[in-house]
């Protein structure tokens, strides 16, 4: 039961990242949103959802996962229906904000969730499997579900979905979870909080404007110098000035938990290729509809699903570095692949095959990341080790997203065929082949994990 509460929020907080996709349309004609004001309606999300996170990491270590996880269903409860009867632009924006609150709420509560009931390695490895793959599933279900639900009922309901479902988990996380919190007497290290959320705040939504402004803008530079000057005082406030900080430093001297973090920030890069880069190349280049190309990453999906169950099987037994290294053969192996498809290519020798190794790569790598970035940490900091884990992945996509992106709109937009067709897909193979070089960065970092001892 605990596992299943874990998975299942862990899936609706990665779903709605990606299901209000395919209702975008429907919504700029509903509520009258302009073309800028329409992409709030995701980056309003996303922005939230990783700027929050590690202010919500250290809550759970305080007041426990239970009470995050409930006080983080019933805030993603309550503005999904906001945004579900929203009549303007700018209430279905402020709901979405505050759903990005909720779900990183939920987020490190889940995994403080599975590191406190899962301690042996074998059925913790196992939960891990099933919570990454829950998020992987959440995010491929995303673009499916929100197809068929503004088709068959309305926009709407991609939102009011979630309160039925909220109120389920709600009374399931009263059953199974204890109502645990610190034994010690500690309040939220409100100027590191400050800081540290406004800067990572203010960086990535530098990052997002790049993609449309460039990197040369003051769009871009102003959000991302301000952005880093508030992480560079967050540094300096919890190391020499906050007496409980809100990310203790000492963390970092863990090496699994400093070099999985650093391997999470660059898994941001491959996920973005995978699943946004192939369903535009899908789209753009190849002429499939928004539906076609999310059937066309169902077996991925399918396939990232059973390697993670299986990587989580294997992981006790062979360590992480093992896991990571095949996984990364796979992202070299199938994004080169990839980047060798264009206009004329086929959907199985120019998507599937490729898809399903960088599938095989993800299964292996994304839960053996997460569950040695969480790894040998005391209890009190499963919270905000958790939240640290969940932010750099999330950072490292939202950074990922923009530098591609920009990549890719150099490329289509250079010679006499700009903006064709084939001149996208010329865009996108030069993704393809970023993300095989990150490839190899996750490799060469891996090999400063730690060798693994069996026993």
């Amino acid at each position: 039961m605990v596992l299943a509460l874990a998975c299942a929020c862990q899936f609706m907080v990665i779903l709605d990242v990606s299901i209000v996709n395919v209702a975008l349309p429907s919504i700029q004609r509903d509520l009258g949103f302009t073309a800028i004001g329409l992409a709030w309606v995701v980056n309003g999300y996303v922005l939230t959802l990783a700027g929050f996170m590690l202010l919500s990491g250290r809550a759970v270590d305080l007041f426990g996962p239970r009470r995050m996880l409930v006080a983080g269903l019933f805030l993603f409860s309550a503005s999904s229906l906001v945004g579900g009867v929203a009549t303007g632009p700018e209430i279905l924006v402020g709901a979405r904000v505050a759903q990005g609150v909720g779900a990183a709420m939920l987020a490190p509560a889940t995994l403080a969730v599975i590191n406190t009931y899962f301690t042996e390695p074998q059925p913790r490895a196992r939960a891990f499997g099933a919570w990454s793959a829950s998020g992987g599933v959440g995010g491929m279900a995303g673009a499916l579900a929100g197809g068929a639900i503004t088709t068959g009922l309305s926009w709407r309901w991609v939102f009011l979905i979630n309160v039925p479902i909220c109120a389920v988990l709600i009374v399931l996380a009263m059953m199974s979870l204890a109502a645990t919190r610190a034994n010690r007497r500690e309040s939220l290290d409100l100027t590191g909080a400050a800081t540290g959320t406004a800067g990572l705040a203010a960086l990535i939504y530098g990052v997002m404007q790049s993609a449309e402004h460039g990197w040369t803008s003051s769009r871009f530079l102003g959000p991302a110098v301000a952005g880093l000057l508030l992480l560079s005082i967050f540094i300096v406030v919890e190391a020499r000035f906050a007496t409980r900080p809100m990310m203790p430093l000492r963390l970092f001297r863990i090496r699994t938990v400093a070099v999985s973090n650093g391997m999470l920030l660059l898994f941001g890069g491959i996920a973005v290729a995978m699943w946004y880069f192939t369903s535009l190349f899908m789209q753009n280049a190849l002429g499939y509809s928004a539906l076609e190309a999310g059937l066309g990453q169902t077996p991925a999906a399918v396939t990232f699903v059973v390697i993670a169950r299986i990587a989580a099987n294997l992981l006790p037994r062979t360590g992480a570095r093992p896991l990571v290294l095949a996984g990364s053969a796979c992202f070299l192996a199938g994004f080169g692949w990839l980047a060798q498809a264009g206009t004329d290519s086929g959907y199985v020798t120019g998507v599937l095959g490729p898809t399903l190794l960088i599938a095989v790569g993800i299964g292996l790598t994304f839960p053996t990341l997460m569950a040695a970035a969480t790894a040998d940490v005391p209890e009190r900091d499963a919270g905000i080790v958790g939240g640290l884990a969940n932010t750099a992945n999330q950072a490292g996509g939202s950074v990922a997203l923009a530098v591609l992106a920009t990549a890719a709109s150099v490329k289509a937009g250079t010679g006499a065929a700009a903006g064709s067709p084939a001149a996208l897909a010329a865009g996108y193979d030069l993704v393809f082949l970023i993300a095989a070089g990150i490839g190899l960065a996750i490799a060469a970092v891996s090999l400063l994990l730690p060798q693994h001892r069996p026993g």
